[in-house]
């Protein structure tokens, strides 16, 4: 079962990862002629995207510094450890809801 949720965490990963890198390649908030609120929303989207794709790149980073041995040092922001059932479901969740989109969009 652990197997199964790492894979599914890492496939997960890479789907999310992708679409973050696309939304955030298509996101502007510094174009001319915007008003503020149309402004702080495209900020806030951008930051959205951009700390998904760091969750993201998280999930599929984490198993390969594993098998290369590196051990997570003393420091809280880098826990190099199995996935947990609540990361893997929130990643998969989100990942599903994104293949929908797709799907929905042919």
């Amino acid at each position: 079962m652990n197997s199964l949720l790492q894979a599914l965490h890492f496939v997960a990963g890479f789907v999310v990862l992708a679409e973050a890198l696309n939304k955030l390649e298509r996101t502007n908030p510094c174009v001319r002629g915007m008003g503020a609120r149309e402004r702080v929303t495209e900020w806030l989207k951008a930051l959205a995207w951009l700390l998904f794709a760091l969750g993201a790149g998280g999930a599929i980073a984490t198993p390969v510094l594993l098998l290369c041995g590196v051990q997570s040092a003393n420091t809280p922001l880098l826990r190099l450890d199995h996935p947990t059932l609540a990361e893997t479901s929130v990643l998969l969740g989100f990942a599903v809801l994104i293949v929908r989109t797709r799907v929905k969009e042919g």
